[in-house]
């Protein structure tokens, strides 16, 4: 099915990922319906498309009408046979294989033959999700990042059998939304985007770990050297600007210093093992109560939407 066919976009999932996805697709139109287990769970999300529509509006990026015609475009399930006549069907359920594969097992037996369906795993095998699908062609993986409706990032992600007609309209349908799409040819755990988040985690938690900088500031080298740079250069367009002979004679020698580690370290387990996930539970690497944990998250929103119009002025970004 090509991208300009699509009419009715299934969302499996009302959680923060499927809530913001199906915001992206009601913001342009389409019309969504969102299916999960239980009413709390779509209340849930209902509720964070709301606040995040407030939140573009308040950044001038959407208008109160807008907002409001996009409200109407969105229905809510708990019905799976809801999602039949849906042409494209994104799924952002918890992310656990075994959980995943029985659903689109099932899904893809309900659906049109020619309906498209990805699922927005950050990580798993995408050939192994999708391995009971019917009609394995037309299944690939949408990984959008968090939060979808402000990251432009979406990696499609190519299964062993996804069919190059299913990753186009996948490519399409992200452009079509002001996203900005990349091709993953080849099915790796990670994809692109955290193979490369978690590279610089990794070195983050050895750099810590040796004594060599403190938590605080690891994060300050990275936002205001690289992470600044980040915004509008890549790591290979840097070395381009930087000199590929630089970057080769310090590679050369650094390389070999950088953490080479197959497994977390021990810090990190302990934080892990004594309930302390970061904002979630209010302690991490560092403390959010007392309502840091709101404070962090709306802050966090903010300087992305402001940097979102910075770039959309500047062509960096397309204009929707």
């Amino acid at each position: 099915m090509n991208a300009n066919n699509f009419q009715r976009i299934g969302i499996a999932g009302a959680g923060i990922m499927g809530a913001s996805i199906a915001q992206c697709f009601a913001n342009a139109g389409y019309s969504v319906v969102i299916y999960d287990l239980k009413d709390e769970f779509l209340n849930r999300g209902r509720t964070a498309i709301k606040q995040n529509q407030s939140s573009l509006i308040a950044e001038g990026l959407l208008t109160q009408q807008q907002a409001d015609d996009a409200a109407k475009k969105i229905t809510y399930t708990t019905q799976i046979d809801d999602l039949s006549d849906a042409s494209l069907v994104i799924e952002a359920i918890i992310e656990k294989l075994d959980i995943k594969q029985q659903f689109w097992q099932k899904l893809s037996r309900i659906v049109s033959p020619d309906a498209i369906l990805a699922t927005n795993t950050s990580g798993l095998s995408v050939t192994a999700i999708g391995q009971n699908v019917l009609y394995q062609g037309r299944f690939a993986g949408m990984h959008w990042w968090n939060p979808p409706h402000i990251v432009p990032l979406v990696e499609v992600i190519m299964a062993k059998y996804t069919s190059e007609d299913t990753a186009n309209s996948l490519m399409e349908i992200s452009k079509q939304l002001g996203k900005i799409p990349i091709l993953v040819k080849k099915d790796a755990h990670g994809f692109v985007g955290n193979r490369l988040q978690f590279a610089v985690f990794r070195e983050a938690l050895n750099i810590v770990e040796q004594g060599i900088a403190t938590v605080e500031d690891v994060d300050k080298a990275l936002k205001f050297g690289p992470g600044l740079r980040y915004s509008v250069l890549g790591a290979l367009e840097t070395a381009d600007l930087g000199g590929l002979d630089t970057f080769y004679y310090i590679s050369s020698y650094l390389f070999a210093d950088l953490s080479q580690a197959s497994k977390p370290p021990e810090f990190l387990k302990k934080l892990v093992d004594e309930n302390n996930f970061g904002v979630k539970t209010g302690k991490g690497f560092y403390d959010y109560a007392d309502g840091k944990d709101v404070e962090v998250i709306r802050r966090r929103d903010v300087m992305f939407l402001q940097l979102l119009k910075m770039l959309t002025q500047q062509g960096i970004l397309p204009s929707k």
